[in-house]
């Protein structure tokens, strides 16, 4: 019989040398030339290894990170996801010692005899302590405390990425208010040249030189930036309120800078596309699930095998004969047993198979975390690059309709020019200028779409 255990465990432990085996990143996973082949760079050095005050440096939005980093919900409630997940790692480990509890019994009793002569209470009791343990033979405990350790990593990347992402989305907010302050500018400013041309054009009116069908559609013109001027004041109560929820305080005015003064690096360095795996959080936590999955087969895959358990008990007892006051002896008592899994076989197979399953799909999220990741880069440097490239255009069409403006209000007065000439010319350096503040809008969120798609923010 003992010959006949030696062999089963023997056997069992031969077939389960797999289930030990730790997480080993898959060779299917892409990472080269996931930036784009127009992307592609030697370049180790990248934006992301800059702290978030390096990169941000304007200080009213400085402060508001600050204080986003410290009231946002979203951001507590993933710290607090940190915390359960080291719980159950602490959990994980303790399971590797025994359990022991201390089980009390007492009774108390009492019969007549057959001369109907009713004895007195007969009292019994046991003070002793239950330990069990079950002995690690086929990596169950040990794949529980591998995916637990996977699971709080996985919650600490979590943290990151949402630490990550606030940062940004505060910095994209702040800098579309100063967008939208430079459109407000613009705006007003065309609301005066307006106003100035429409008194203008009834002097003409007056003198003759003029129709009044003139000097209505140039006011209904002053009438639709005003309208305009509106819609903007809007926009700019909406972002507040949207940054103060974000901010978790009470609505008000957000204070801030101005666009003009926003500064970043002129050159934006990726890095290799190989550094998404350590720096960007919601790859590496895409990569803790998949080894998760992997610890959570290992540990399926154990269920199969003969599970041995350790027990015993140890106390006092007064069973032997003893009084309360005077115990008889020492309660001790030790056992050993070996389960192995029979009817319950296919149920622990089934089990396997889903975890199989599991893991698979941990791997494709994975694979697609990535892709995914490359495909921000790229998207966020084209941008990046079409922001710029337009600005340089849209500069010299702002000066060339400045030009147009001054020149068509002075011919005007003192030519034939028609006032078609003059609106003409306002409205479109109005959109042109508008574009402007959008083209620099464009560049910043790039910037910042970059920095989060490398990783930065986590400083």
């Amino acid at each position: 019989m003992k010959r006949t255990l030696f062999i089963i465990i023997a056997t069992a432990l031969l077939a389960s040398c797999g289930i030990y085996k730790k997480y080993e990143r898959p060779e299917s996973v892409v990472c080269d030339s996931i930036f784009g082949a127009e992307h592609q760079t030697s370049d180790t050095a990248s934006i992301a290894s800059l702290g978030w005050k390096e990169l941000f440096t304007d200080p009213h939005l400085q402060t508001l990170i600050d204080s986003a980093l410290v009231r946002n919900t979203d951001l507590r409630s993933a710290q607090l996801r940190v915390e359960q997940a080291l719980v159950g790692l602490r959990i994980a480990r303790l399971d590797y010692l025994p359990s022991i509890n201390l089980v009390p019994e007492g009774a108390v009793g009492g019969f007549n005899n057959y001369d109907m002569v009713k004895s007195g209470p007969d009292w019994t009791y046991n003070i002793a302590a239950a330990a069990s343990w079950e002995v690690e033979t086929f990596g169950k405990k040990t794949n529980a405390k591998r995916k637990a350790q996977s699971a709080a990593l996985m919650a600490k990347d979590y943290e990151l990425a949402t630490k990550t992402g606030l940062i940004a989305g505060v910095a994209t907010q702040y800098y579309t208010l100063l967008m939208l302050d430079e459109q407000l500018r613009i705006a007003q400013s065309t609301c005066d040249k307006f106003r100035q041309s429409v008194r203008v054009m009834k002097a003409m009116k007056d003198a003759g030189m003029a129709t009044e069908v003139a000097v209505a559609q140039l006011e209904g013109a002053w009438y639709q930036v005003e309208a305009a001027v509106k819609d903007i004041r809007k926009s700019i109560n909406d972002i507040e309120l949207s940054l103060c929820a974000t901010l978790c305080e009470q609505p008000h005015h957000i204070v801030r800078g101005k666009l003009a003064d926003a500064n970043f690096p002129s050159q934006l360095k990726t890095g290799v596309p190989l550094s998404l795996l350590s720096r960007r959080p919601d790859v590496r936590a895409a990569e803790h699930q998949l080894a998760a999955s992997h610890y959570a087969l290992n540990h399926s895959k154990a269920s199969l095998y003969p599970s041995i358990t350790l027990s015993g008990v140890a106390g006092w007892t007064n069973n032997l004969g003893g009084t309360v006051i005077d115990p008889a002896g020492l309660l001790l008592n030790a056992a050993g047993s070996l389960f192995v899994p029979i009817f319950n076989s296919g149920a622990l197979r089934g089990k396997v198979k889903i975890d199989r399953a599991e893991m698979e799909v941990a791997r494709l999220a994975f694979q697609q975390t990535i892709l995914n990741a490359g495909a921000e880069v790229n998207r966020a440097l084209t941008q990046y690059q079409t922001a710029l490239d337009k600005q340089e255009w849209r500069a010299l069409q702002v000066a060339s309709l400045t030009k147009a403006v001054e020149k068509t209000q002075r011919l005007m007065q003192h030519t034939s020019t028609t006032y078609l000439d003059v609106l003409t010319a306002q409205q479109s350096l109005l959109q042109a200028e508008t574009a402007q503040a959008q083209d620099t809008h464009d560049r910043i969120t790039a910037v910042i779409a970059l920095y989060r798609a490398l990783g930065g923010g986590q400083y």
